[in-house]
């Protein structure tokens, strides 16, 4: 991706549009100054645009002003101070030289006034200061219309919660859709990894900065996750990771999407967050219903009671929200033929007949000596072929 397109600030004059760049360029780069100062975060930001005509001005305001703006004590002054003698009165001269630019500005980097960032990003109550990617910086364009769908869920899902994240991921990206979830244990690491499979577009909104692996065996997904799709965090490199920040980016989640899917969570999950964050900001959510005897299912099955879609087969999402941005005219793929069904039907005849008019996943293991790992998967095929359909409590039926 090039170099991200930036928007005008309220209140700039209208004049030579050379100036007009150089201004705007000058805002976005004094705003990289402030937001490496430890202490500012946004509503400290705001303070000080508040209190001054610029973020500029404020840089060379005395402490006692700076104190009304940001409401920062003691401690937090004297930390502001050292950062100011550490660049020097003009971290960024007038005019700018290439050193300065290079100094800060980052090219992966979206700012709140940065065009290339999400209108639903920008208008968030509080927008992150400053938005890291890496990856595959063409999707932008397709997240900034929210052309894409979040999948969330608990990180201690069911066996069949964790298929149905697999298969929902997989259809989204056989139909196009870029897959947005948290890269978290469980259901997001399933969405992901179906959405991978068949070479779709994952978009991972973490919760530590880039560089840190949560949780430490997600190493290599999160590196296909990069080749393949994005990554995306709020947080800049070496930041301490705290708890809140996983429940933060739930915000960043819905602001990408078009719709929630919410596999399975308990009554304590940030994915309840999530969808209601999704229904205050009109999207539409899905639940796969479950057993209602599962604790890690007591959360989504009780969205349902309030209003939530029900998501039976992951074909119905895709029929709901049609072919996505990714998937280029004509490319649309056709389900199975009866050829091909045929053919699946054959080559698991074993399967089918240990089956019969319907098994649970433990009577298949012991029926045919194979692990589940390896069952699922097969019984996966089967599924999206449309000749098994899959019930509550890991039970098959033949269609």
């Amino acid at each position: 991706m090039g170099d991200l397109l930036f928007a005008p600030f309220a209140g700039m004059a209208v004049g030579n549009p050379n100036q007009e760049a150089d201004l705007r360029e000058r805002e976005r780069l004094w705003q990289r100054v402030w937001c490496e100062c430890p202490g500012i975060g946004w509503t400290r930001l705001q303070g000080l645009r508040d209190q001054f005509s610029s973020l500029e001005q404020a840089w060379g305001a005395d402490l006692r002003d700076l104190k009304a703006a940001t409401g920062l004590g003691p401690k937090g002054l004297a930390t502001l101070e050292a950062y100011r003698q550490r660049w020097g009165q003009t971290p960024l001269p007038q005019p700018l030289t290439a050193a300065a630019r290079l100094q800060w500005h980052r090219r992966r980097c979206l700012l709140p006034n940065d065009r290339a960032l999400p209108d639903a990003i920008r208008t968030l109550e509080r927008p992150p200061l400053q938005l890291y990617w890496q990856g595959n910086g063409s999707l932008w364009p397709r997240l900034r219309k929210q052309q894409a769908v979040a999948v969330v869920g608990t990180r201690r899902p069911s066996r069949h919660g964790e298929m149905m994240a697999r298969a929902i991921g997989q259809a989204l990206a056989e139909a196009g859709w870029p897959v947005v979830s948290g890269l978290a244990e469980g259901i997001d690491a399933a969405a992901h990894s179906g959405c991978l499979e068949r070479h779709g577009r994952p978009v991972a909104v973490l919760g530590t900065p880039l560089e840190r692996v949560y949780p430490r065996h997600h190493e290599d997904l999160q590196q296909r996750v990069a080749r393949q799709g994005l990554l995306v965090s709020e947080l800049p490199a070496g930041a301490a990771v705290q708890p809140g920040h996983f429940a933060a980016r739930n915000r960043l989640q819905v602001a990408l999407a078009k719709a929630v899917v919410v596999v399975e969570c308990p009554t304590a999950s940030g994915a309840l967050h999530s969808a209601r964050l999704a229904w205050d900001h009109g999207l539409p959510v899905w639940v796969v219903p479950a057993d209602a005897g599962k604790v890690s299912a007591s959360g989504s099955n009780r969205l349902l009671q309030q209003g939530a879609t029900a998501l039976l087969d992951p074909a119905d999402l895709i029929k709901e929200l049609g072919p996505g941005p990714l998937l280029q005219q004509g490319q649309q793929r056709s389900p199975p033929t009866p050829a091909a069904a045929g053919n699946l039907q054959l080559r698991e005849a074993a399967l089918l007949a240990a089956l019969g008019r319907g098994a649970s996943l433990e009577q298949l293991c012991e029926r045919l000596r194979q692990t589940p790992g390896v069952l699922s998967k097969r019984l996966l095929q089967l599924e999206l072929a449309g000749l098994l359909r899959a019930e509550p409590g890991l039970w098959w039926r033949p269609c």
